[in-house]
């Protein structure tokens, strides 16, 4: 082995090494929530953004929070209201009399991390800026573009309980999530390992520890581009293909299906899943993406990027039912 492929194995190492400590970081302090925290990782890994819908208290603001610790980077927390202006987010040229001229003050989505909270009470025109945000990495002002930061990452949450004075997000919006995870109350066990840790907490007189280490930014982007270098076999390639198509042409594979489905996914889908599962193999260790790793993103990639018949709802079929049906629908290489 040569020099260059020993410094190359090194560097891989000690990024794989410090998203796992990571990970584990995240996980003690968020107990109960894998799911979220893999989804976490994953969209940071996949230079995307997340969509958390649960009921309230389930850690979501937490869990971003912790990320933020666990990394070297700047975090912003967005309380949405149906008052917000979206010059809330972005910013707005202030006039300074004393020089004659307008500067712009930049808003608070000019940060790293950012969790919109209750994202669905913000009206329309907050979340085009937010939009723009997510899919260009850029604000608009009056006639003036501002690049955002590179590490760039929104987790969005949704309370699937209450809707009333809410304005439900548009499937444009939608589509722009690379993942949609859904969150739910932890076990009683859980639970009472929750009410220890804040009571250790609150007599610490702190919220969350530090971590061992802080992930620094370039550690963040050499593993995103280790993820996309990862071994990819077409036909997995293939099947993540023909999981989207079957959401576009259901009658091909089932009746049940073509009934429940009325508008599938975007090609962002196949896109998600892709990245999705490199990062999952990645942070798995391997060098290669395999189905299940597919199969294991699919669910979060596909959930919120299909439109059902209204008859489906009426019956209770959601989303996750018809994604599981595709997976058994849909052959595995």
């Amino acid at each position: 082995m040569d020099a260059s492929t020993r410094d190359s194995n090194d560097v891989h190492g000690h990024a794989l090494a410090s998203f796992q400590n990571l990970r584990q970081y995240l996980n003690c302090q968020i107990l109960g929530q894998e799911s979220l925290v893999e989804s976490l990782l994953v969209a940071l890994l996949a230079d995307g953004h997340l969509l958390v819908e649960g009921p309230p208290g389930l850690a979501k603001t937490r869990a971003i929070k912790a990320l933020a610790h666990g990394l070297e980077c700047e975090f912003q927390r967005l309380q949405f209201t149906p008052d917000m202006l979206p010059a809330d987010l972005t910013g707005s040229d202030i006039y300074r009399p004393e020089e004659g001229s307008f500067h712009f003050q930049r808003g608070p989505l000019f940060r790293n991390l950012i969790l919109a909270d209750e994202i669905n009470r913000a009206p329309a025109k907050v979340q085009s800026a937010l939009l723009e945000a997510m899919g260009e990495h850029q604000i608009s002002v009056g006639m003036s573009t501002y690049a955002l930061p590179r590490l760039f990452l929104v987790m969005a949450t949704q309370n699937p309980i209450e809707h009333e004075g809410t304005y439900p997000l548009p499937e444009a919006q939608l589509d722009r999530f690379m993942l949609h995870t859904l969150v739910a109350y932890p076990d009683r066990a859980t639970t009472r390992l929750i009410m220890d840790l804040t009571r250790r907490e609150a007599l610490e007189g702190r919220e969350l520890p530090p971590p061992p280490h802080h992930v620094s930014q370039e550690i963040v982007f050499g593993a995103r581009r280790e993820v996309l270098g990862l071994t990819m076999a077409g036909s997995v390639a293939d099947y993540i293909a023909a999981l989207v198509d079957a959401t576009r042409h259901p009658a091909a594979y089932s009746e049940k299906l073509a009934e429940w489905i009325r508008w599938g996914a975007s090609p962002r889908a196949a896109i998600a899943i892709e990245r999705g599962a490199r990062a999952l193999a990645w942070l798995d260790g391997r060098d290669y993406v395999s189905p299940e790793d597919v199969q294991a993103i699919a669910p979060d990639a596909l959930r919120h990027r299909l439109l059902l018949d209204y008859s489906a709802q009426a019956r209770g079929i959601t989303a996750q039912s018809c994604v599981s049906e595709l997976l058994k629908l849909v052959p595995a290489p």
